[in-house]
């Protein structure tokens, strides 16, 4: 304790006191257990101990991300994107002449617009703070925008609260900016500089902004709710993917909105009973603890304003008009006989995520109906397909199949050695 003391008391500075605890933190002098006697927030010494435990090194700034899409791939696909006028407006032309720059990111933490000063983004640069980079706290260490996306909540770093020693001339304000309509984080914006960008103002500034720009897209999805349709909405819940619903305009353009696990539960089990279900049934089938009528009425409240108003009717609750899905289409396939077709729209169990019981079930029932069908064929060709699924990697019936009827040595040996696989596990 008697150096964690002495950081903590060198210097009238209190900067100069949090750096020094830094200092001695990365150098493993202190640990974790010191860092609630010393003058840092608690924000921030959870964050040095997250960067600190993830391999962060102190001595750099952000990290390229990996060239899996380019930056303008990045950019064009962001729901962020069309905001990006509100925040040009409302921050960027101001910082121009105010020596700071303007970010804004994905979610992920990847930098997908820096603006602002040109002497404070070229100074920016020389720590890799430029479109393309990874600012997740994960990467970069403590900073105002990685840190506040990890915590999904607003906040300021003060110089020397940065992991990284190169960042600590700086700091920043940032605001995590969601979805309007699903609630889903989106990225953040963030204000970075000299001290003045850290206080009660410029949070007050950025924050705003954010609003503006979270009322900017609430309007952008007011007018592709209401734009006229020319094919029924389609759901896509099959697979590992995050649940879907897309809408097609009259211009031709699809417009999809990702959805919550509990919406696509929802929207799964009304398209099964068109005839519709009451609040109390609907809490049954979602959680065997069943869920209060009042948790209900604010879910569907909250799908509506998804999908449309419109869309579901109460008492009971009820489809008004049909919908397209994933998993309806292979149904339809199972019925006309059509198995490759099943296979072909079938890319894995229904909402593997859900934990609802209907759903379990209706899974289930997709599921093994599914490899009734491909096993009854007696297609090979069919078989290997359903044995690539992540369900079919444990069907030992199947790999026994397999086994007996491939007529190359090459199939015969893969699947003697799954089978050998399984037998471990099972002892």
């Amino acid at each position: 304790m008697a150096v964690a003391d002495q950081a903590a008391r060198r210097g009238d500075d209190p900067r100069s006191a949090v750096r020094a605890v830094h200092d001695l933190f990365v150098a493993g002098q202190i640990d974790a257990s010191h860092l609630d006697t010393v003058p840092v927030r608690r924000v921030v010494a959870e964050s040095w101990q997250r960067s600190l435990a993830t391999g962060v090194d102190p001595d750099r700034g952000g990290a390229e991300q990996p060239a899996t899409r380019t930056l303008d791939e990045l950019r064009a696909s962001h729901p962020l994107a069309p905001a990006l006028p509100v925040i040009r407006r409302l921050l960027v032309r101001d910082a121009s002449e105010a020596g700071v720059v303007v970010a804004v990111t994905a979610a992920d933490g990847t930098l997908l617009w820096v603006e602002g000063d040109p002497h404070a983004l070229r100074r920016a640069e020389a720590m890799n703070f430029a479109a393309g980079a990874d600012w997740s706290e994960r990467r970069a260490g403590t900073n105002a925008p990685g840190t506040a996306l990890a915590l999904d909540r607003e906040l300021q770093i003060h110089g020397s609260e940065h992991f990284s020693r190169i960042v600590q001339p700086w700091s920043c304000t940032a605001v995590p900016v969601h979805d309007p309509v699903t609630g889903v984080l989106l990225g953040a914006i963030d204000l970075t500089g000299g001290a003045e960008v850290a206080t009660a103002q410029t949070l007050a500034l950025v924050r705003a902004t954010a609003v503006a720009v979270e009322n900017h897209l609430a309007l952008l999805a007011l007018t592709r709710q209401v734009a006229p349709l020319t094919t029924r909405p389609r759901l896509t819940v099959l697979g590992a993917d995050r649940p879907r619903w897309t809408v097609t305009g009259a211009d031709g353009r699809s417009h999809p909105s990702t959805l919550t696990g509990r919406h696509a539960d929802i929207l799964v089990l009304l398209s099964r009973h068109p005839e519709g279900v009451s609040a109390d049934r609907l809490a049954m089938m979602l959680n065997d603890n069943d869920l209060d009528a009042v948790t209900i009425r604010a879910e569907v409240s909250r799908l509506r304003r998804v999908i449309g108003a419109d869309r579901v009717a109460s008492r009971p609750y009820r489809l008004l008009a049909p919908i397209d899905s994933d998993a309806a289409d292979v149904l339809d396939a199972l019925r006309r006989g059509d198995v490759a077709a099943a296979m072909n729209a079938y890319p894995g169990e229904l909402l593997p995520q859900s934990v609802a019981p209907a759903i379990a079930r209706l899974r289930t029932e997709l599921s093994t109906s599914l490899r009734a069908s491909v096993l009854a064929t007696g297609s090979l060709a069919l078989l290997r397909r359903w044995l690539d699924l992540p369900e079919g990697r444990d069907d030992r019936e199947g790999w026994r199949i397999l086994h007996d009827s491939a007529p190359g040595y090459s199939e015969r040996a893969t699947a003697r050695g799954h089978l050998a696989g399984l037998d471990l596990d099972i002892g």
